[in-house]
C-alpha cells in the first residue's frame, strides 16, 4: 500500500492542484475499506463518498452534485464540503468536510464514470464478480435490505452497461484480498 501511495503522490495533478483517485467497483466489493487503508498511507488522505451524494431516487444521477460540491471547487485550489444524504431519513442532512489535499479519494459504484474521468490521475477498480458483490453486501446489510439489494442489482448492471468503468482502470485490486492485482499499475516490486 506504501509503494501505491507513492506512486499516487507522484502523479502529476489532475483536478487543480489535487490528484484525483476514484476507486471504483461493484457494490459490496471492497472499495470503501481499500479507500480507507488508501486514505491512512496516503497520511490521512481526504475521501469522498458516493454514497453521501447519491439518493434513493437518484442512485447514479449524482455527476452534477460532485461535479459542483466537490470537483470545482478543488480545481479551483479550495478547500470544500458537501451534502450528505441521510438513508434512514431520506433527505441530505449535514454536509461533509474535503479538505484541499494532494490527493483525494472518491470511491463509490461510479467513480470513475464517464463525467468524471478527465478529472483523475487514476482509476481503481476493485476485482469482484458482481453476484459476489451482491453477496457480500446482502450478508453485510442482512434480510431487511433484501429488496434494496435487488432493485439496486438491476441500477448497477445498467449503469455498468451504459458507462463501464473497468476498462479504464489503469490499477486492480482484488476485492478478496484487496491486493494490487498482477499486471496492473501499483503493483508491488516482486525484486528483493
Amino acid at each position: 500500500m506504501d509503494a501505491l501511495a507513492a506512486e499516487l503522490r507522484a502523479l502529476a495533478p489532475s483536478c487543480g492542484p489535487v490528484r484525483l483517485v476514484a476507486v471504483d467497483g461493484h457494490a459490496g466489493s471492497g472499495k470503501t475499506t481499500f479507500a480507507g487503508r488508501l486514505a491512512a498511507a496516503l497520511g490521512g488522505a481526504p475521501v469522498v463518498h458516493l454514497d453521501d451524494l447519491a439518493t434513493h431516487a437518484e442512485p447514479f444521477d449524482w455527476t452534477e452534485r460532485l461535479r459542483a460540491q466537490v470537483l470545482d471547487p478543488l480545481a479551483a485550489g479550495r478547500s470544500t464540503e458537501h451534502q450528505v444524504y441521510d438513508w434512514t431519513l431520506g433527505h441530505f442532512a449535514g454536509t461533509a468536510a474535503v479538505p484541499l489535499a494532494p490527493v483525494v479519494l472518491i470511491e463509490g459504484v461510479g467513480a470513475g464514470r464517464r463525467a468524471v474521468r478527465p478529472r483523475l490521475a487514476r482509476l481503481i477498480w476493485m476485482e469482484l464478480a458482481a453476484e459476489d458483490a451482491r453477496r457480500r453486501g446482502e450478508e453485510r446489510d442482512g434480510p431487511a435490505l433484501a429488496d434494496f439489494w435487488a432493485g439496486w442489482a438491476r441500477a448497477e448492471s445498467a449503469h455498468f452497461a451504459a458507462d463501464p468503468s473497468r476498462p479504464y482502470a489503469a490499477t486492480t485490486v482484488d476485492g478478496v484480498t484487496g491486493r494490487i492485482s498482477a499486471g496492473t499499475v501499483g503493483e508491488p516490486s516482486t525484486s528483493p
